[in-house]
């Protein structure tokens, strides 16, 4: 069946560039590499829905801030396809014959959801459609045959729910599903990347993030007011690196050739930082300011979202061609889970149109009651 690509992400806002080293910029690496024979990019609008219910107008907006985003990074449809969840109604039926291999219990379980439903303050008002998180996620993995899926940390357990998916119901209907693995970021620090105020999570409602389509104005502000480490008062003081926000970015974005355009001296020639760990080890042993670093940070920043910003602004000129995008992709998507929906539901035994064994048994047993009667009436 070869190598299939399945990744997404919900439009309830901008991107930001958590989402650029957690997950997008793998995307691309593996686009561009071509090793895989289909890849399939979803804007889960139809999953937003399920703790948007009172306000769709937030998905319905954000879909094509995020599609924006996807092709400002680099996703080219003629590579891969991008298409919208709600415009591949099958995905849902495939959502619901998967509900009943999963009990209540093992959702609650789930890391991911229990976490999500401690951060948006769910309790007796936790969604149905939200709970079922997971077993969506495995509908759309599914429903591509998907065996790659790049994805962060916080990701990893909604894959191993689907894994657990495809083996129950392989085990139940005979091997019909194929089992995905996720790619994780090769670069540790990419895995998750901190909120600026340094919380552990970028949060687009508490407003600590660096978004891809921030100016260049926006991108600095943020970057100079960041959170580093509390007790570095002084310059003269040492400094922790390690939970660092300011230097977990560094880790994640910066290359050597960085420090060699900033930090090289046009009078001598020297080069005052060679690397992030001569960087460091200057600001753990005191006597480098945390505004020094921050302004590094920001140039490294700006180098990386300057491509990404232009590309932005000139596809905003194209917005119809945008939404044609999505809309091709959703049609090419739909004809690719239809097959998948009609091979699961064969598998189950609920194919009745193909299944003549069904009707010629019903058939026989009709005949055999009609004569029965028949021959009643006779005595």
């Amino acid at each position: 069946m070869g190598n299939i690509i399945l990744t997404g992400d919900r439009p309830t806002g901008r991107l930001h560039v958590g989402h650029l080293v957690g997950s997008l910029s793998q995307r691309v690496k593996l686009q561009n590499e071509g090793q895989y024979d289909e890849m399939y990019i979803e804007i889960a609008d139809a999953q937003a829905t399920t703790d948007n219910s009172g306000n769709i107008q937030k998905v319905k907006d954000n879909i094509i801030e995020v599609a924006l985003d996807y092709l400002s990074c680099g996703l080219d449809p003629s590579k891969c396809v991008i298409f919208l969840q709600s415009q591949v109604p099958e995905l849902s039926d495939l959502t619901f014959y998967y509900m009943n291999l999963v009990t209540v219990a093992r959702l609650q379980r789930n890391p991911t959801v229990k976490q999500e439903i401690i951060y948006r303050g769910f309790q007796n008002t936790l969604p149905v459609g939200f709970m079922t998180y997971p077993i969506s996620q495995a509908a759309d993995i599914t429903g591509f045959d998907a065996n790659i899926v790049p994805v962060g940390d916080d990701q990893l357990p909604m894959v191993e729910q689907t894994r657990e998916i495809v083996r129950t119901f392989n085990r139940l209907y005979g091997d019909t599903l194929v089992e995905p693995e996720a790619v994780l970021p090769e670069n540790e620090a990419c895995h998750r990347l901190p909120g600026t105020d340094g919380q552990a999570k970028m949060s687009k409602s508490i407003g600590n993030c660096i978004y891809l389509a921030d100016s260049e104005e926006e991108v600095k502000k943020k970057i100079m007011g960041m959170f580093t480490d509390p007790g570095h008062l002084r310059v003269e003081d040492p400094g922790k690196t390690e939970g660092n926000p300011v230097f977990i970015y560094l880790e994640a974005f910066s290359e050597e050739r960085h420090f060699a355009e900033y930090f090289t001296n046009q009078e001598t020639g020297e080069i005052e930082y060679k690397n992030l760990d001569e960087l460091k080890a200057h600001y753990e042993r005191g006597g480098l300011g945390d505004m020094k670093v921050k302004k590094f940070l920001n140039y490294v920043m700006q180098d990386t979202l300057r491509p990404i910003r232009e590309r932005r602004h000139e596809l905003e000129k194209h917005i119809p061609e945008v939404y044609q995008i999505l809309f091709d992709g959703s049609a090419k998507a739909r004809a690719k889970v239809s097959k998948v929906l009609d091979r699961v539901k064969k598998a189950i035994g609920l194919d009745y149109e193909n299944d003549l064994e069904l009707i010629n048994s019903q058939v026989q047993k009709y005949a055999e009651l009609h004569e029965a009667q028949e021959q009643k009436k006779k005595r």
